[in-house]
């Protein structure tokens, strides 16, 4: 009998926790949990863990020749195909370690970004991560002789990126040149339907976080859009928008982005950018938060330097921290930005209404109660306030209709003859 099932790669993960302050750049306990998940996403299986305490990284082999020898003892005695770095190595660095380990090597970068080529579906998206796979690979093509010389199946080797040691790098720099038009165009045709959007007065609202916060559940929730979501890291890549209408009439576009992730690869922040813009351009923020997860609050502060990065910062902010239902107890960490905060579960539906409410206040264009009076002989108008504008109340007089009616600054300034 044949045997179907796909077996998956023994991967080893190794770090360097140097102590730094700085935890978001450091290997710590999370970050490697994140890699092991990172990992597994990518169809691999975690069979040791290794890190090593210094308090730089060896210019030459990153964790030093004794840890490189532990590595390779655990390669042997495990079967491993494949030893991930939790960090960004240097081309000299690479090359090293693969000569010396004589398996296939990948960086933290290297492996999400074979992640983002594995999920990425529209045309955009492979766009935007062939171009940082060329952008990442370019500099390093000496040092990645395994990884570049196979061809067939294991992570690391997905997407469009080069397969050989010897890619022509003239070949690589004119793709690059090619991709670079062409998202150029995507981005001015986004420029073109964001301008369309203002001018329509469309109010946009962002929804940003940290991988697998549950993003995309909540735009389905709101809006029944029907996105693929599942509980694995980066599950969606691809920008989808969709439309709700506030309790006073108002319609929103919800935008789902791109998660973000600590040690998110430079080059994948440049190429995403046409898509992050959308964050950049947005009249409101939905931050979704994680409360049943570790670390919320160093999460929180890798989406607000990406969004920082991306000149999204100082916008209105709702903070939704998500998967309430599993995590009861949860005390948000202490923020000073006048965010409003809103505790919700997307799987159940909890909060919904609330989450609503706080859209409603932070979100531009907030309509106040106006009673109107309009005569008969103007019934055009009474057709635009049913299409338009939220009517609470409504009778009738000897000269014309009045109405009790919602409306915006711009729809006051249309119809304010007829307010009383």
């Amino acid at each position: 009998m044949e045997n179907n099932i796909e077996s998956k790669e023994k991967v080893i993960i190794a770090g360097l926790h140097t102590g730094s302050r700085d935890a978001l750049n450091d290997t710590t306990d999370e970050s490697m949990r994140e890699l092991d998940e990172l990992v597994q996403t990518a169809g691999g299986e975690v069979v040791c863990e290794a890190v090593q305490n210094r308090p730089y990284p060896d210019p030459g082999t990153y964790v030093g020749t004794g840890k490189l020898e532990e590595i390779k003892q655990a390669v042997e005695t495990l079967g491993a195909e494949l030893v991930v770095f939790d960090d960004e190595l240097s081309p000299v660095q690479l090359r090293n370690i693969n000569e010396y380990l004589g398996v296939r090597i990948l960086d933290r970068s290297m492996l999400i970004l074979d992640i983002f080529a594995m999920r990425a579906r529209s045309g955009e998206g492979k766009l935007q991560v062939e171009l940082a796979q060329l952008k990442y690979q370019l500099p390093r093509l000496r040092g990645m002789g395994i990884e570049l010389s196979r061809t067939g199946g294991g992570i690391g080797t997905r997407g469009p990126g080069e397969t050989k040691l010897e890619t022509d790098r003239r070949h690589i720099r004119t793709r690059i040149a090619a991709l670079e038009t062409e998202i150029r165009e995507i981005k001015k045709r986004r420029g073109l339907l964001r301008g369309r959007r203002r001018k329509d007065g469309v109010i946009t609202c962002a929804i940003v976080g940290y991988t697998n916060a549950g993003k995309s559940t909540l735009l389905n929730r709101l809006t029944d859009a029907g996105v693929f979501a599942e509980n694995k890291l980066f599950a969606t890549l691809d920008t989808t928008s969709r439309a709700i209408t506030l309790s006073d009439n108002r319609r929103i576009i919800m935008i789902d982005t791109v998660g973000f992730i600590r040690k998110l690869p430079h080059y994948l922040i440049e190429a995403f950018k046409s898509t992050l813009e959308e964050a950049a351009e947005a009249d409101l923020l939905l931050h979704v938060i994680d409360a049943s997860g570790e670390e919320a609050e160093n999460k929180i502060m890798v989406v607000n330097n990406v969004l920082s990065e991306i000149g999204a910062g100082g916008k209105p902010v709702i903070n939704a921290y998500n998967k309430c239902d599993i995590a009861p107890g949860f005390v948000p960490p202490p923020d000073e930005s006048g965010a409003k905060d809103v505790f919700i579960s997307a799987k159940t539906g909890f909060g919904m209404d609330k989450l609503l409410e706080a859209i409603a206040e932070t979100a531009p264009g907030a309509k106040q109660e106006y009673r109107l009076l309009v005569p008969y002989a103007d019934g055009s108008v009474l057709n635009e306030l049913h299409t338009n504008e939220k009517v609470l109340s409504e009778s009738y007089t000897d000269i014309g209709t009045e109405l009790n009616v919602l409306l915006d600054r711009a729809a006051y300034g249309r119809l304010k003859k007829y307010i009383v």
